[in-house]
């Protein structure tokens, strides 16, 4: 029996998760599994990725074949050089923690109006009452 790691889509259908998986190569791709071993997510920013390294190292030293897209992930992780013996990438990069946003209260404080907004309804009324003083101006010098 020939066992493959592989991915095992599961999520709606423009936000897709995977598991990864070793099962039977004969298996479909979200059938049956032996065993879960991690975890992608790839629409997050940046990606989540999560492998246990342990299972990862007994399935390969027993003959399981990965998949091009998780030897990819593997590659990221660095199991699959450790498991060839070769030296290990680079970190992954890991996300910012996002910067607390200010209360509401807090920036009504700090900014106060400067002035009223002016809309071209309001424009256009200021006109006609300056042009109407201007005519009644005119009358009255007459």
């Amino acid at each position: 029996m020939a066992v493959k790691i592989k991915l095992k889509r599961l999520g709606k259908i423009r936000s897709p998760h995977y598991r990864i998986v070793v099962a039977d190569s004969r298996t479909r791709r979200d059938g049956r599994a032996i065993e879960e071993i991690g975890l992608y997510h790839p629409v997050q920013n940046p990606s989540r990725i999560e492998v246990n390294a342990e299972r990862v190292a007994y399935w390969l030293s027993v003959g399981a074949q990965p998949t091009e897209p998780v030897l990819a992930i593997l590659k990221k992780t660095g199991d699959w050089q450790k498991f060839k013996g070769e030296p290990a990438p680079a970190p992954l990069l890991q996300p910012e923690p996002k910067a607390a946003r200010p209360t509401f209260d807090a920036v009504s404080t700090e900014d106060e109006p400067k002035g009223e907004a002016i809309t071209q309804k309001a424009k256009k009324a200021d006109k006609k009452a300056d042009e109407a003083k201007a005519e009644s101006a005119e009358s009255t010098e007459a």
